[in-house]
């Protein structure tokens, strides 16, 4: 055990340091794009520098919902305060869906007076982008497979990086062919797979906000196997839901059948719960047979 928690130390040190660097790495992108659309005269290139701040904010967020997340429980926050991510994940998925409408309000006016490029310099600053962004993508992905927080904050960085491979092709086939219409078509493709992808990673943060039923294990298995233990004649009241995105709790009434010892059966449906479906907390109320429930809900 005190190698299990020297370990999670470790690995929460270790994803603090990636999320740090990745916000250096993003402020000092952001300094070199003012500079490099003060040097070129680009209004859009320090317009996406300051898109590309609220990128390192995002990431700001992440590192700090992490931080909170680890906070112990107390009398105040009983299960903890793990879902300060889920709550930070709420507000970048949010601010994304706000971003991708308005680059898609852009691309539409732009599709009538395509826009002329600023030169090579912007570019060529595009190149850099998205190799920050890239290298902050990179940063973030393994940390973004366990936290929806993260996940939010590494697609604000991929969402910018697709931004970056836009403005190049894009820049190119104006510079060299003068085919201004693809800016803003590119614009509108990349809003599109931002606005999708936001509302499709949205989808399961609000449904754990709101407690509802995880995906897995589904309630219709947790009864299986709280029905399947020997002395159980039902299962009435169940309710379950996500603590956080890696804890799920149970609640219900159990039934019991005649001469079964209360007990000795509440412990077996809590260890089946641990052992089968690894739900290490569940509240359990026995009801003896024949002592009936005033309002038994079969849910």
């Amino acid at each position: 055990m005190p190698h299990d928690h020297h370990h999670g130390h470790h690995h929460a040190a270790a994803g603090d340091r990636s999320l740090g660097l990745a916000v250096a790495v993003n402020l000092g992108l952001t300094a070199a794009q003012i500079v490099g659309g003060i040097v070129s005269g680009s209004v859009a290139l320090i317009a996406d520098a300051v898109h590309n701040l609220s990128d390192a904010l995002a990431l700001v967020l992440a590192f700090a919902a992490r931080r909170i997340a680890r906070r112990p429980p107390d009398l105040s926050m009983t299960f903890g305060y793990r879902r300060a991510e889920t709550v930070a994940a709420l507000m970048s998925y949010t601010a994304l869906v706000v971003v991708a409408l308005y680059l898609a309000g852009e691309a539409v006016v732009r599709l009538s007076d395509p826009p002329a490029v600023e030169g090579w310099i912007v570019i060529a600053v595009a190149c850099i982008a998205l190799g920050v962004d890239t290298a902050t993508a990179l940063l973030t992905w393994r940390l973004s497979r366990e936290s929806a927080n993260v996940r939010a904050a590494f697609l604000h960085n991929l969402a910018d990086a697709l931004g970056s491979v836009a403005v190049i092709v894009a820049g190119t086939l104006i510079l060299l062919f003068d085919w201004r219409l693809i800016d803003p078509l590119a614009t509108l493709a990349i809003a599109g797979w931002i606005l999708w992808t936001a509302l499709r990673e949205m989808r399961p943060v609000i449904r754990l906000l709101m407690d509802a039923a995880p995906v897995a294990p589904d309630p219709g298995r947790v009864r299986a196997v709280m029905t399947g233990v020997a002395g159980v004649a039902g299962i009435h009241h169940l309710h379950v839901w996500q603590i956080d995105e890696r804890r799920v709790a149970v609640e219900a009434h159990v039934e019991l059948r005649p001469a079964a010892e209360p007990t000795a059966v509440v412990r077996a449906v809590k260890a089946a719960l641990a052992a089968e479906l690894g739900i290490g907390h569940s509240v359990l109320e026995p009801e003896p047979d024949g002592a009936g429930c005033a309002d038994a809900v079969r849910a």
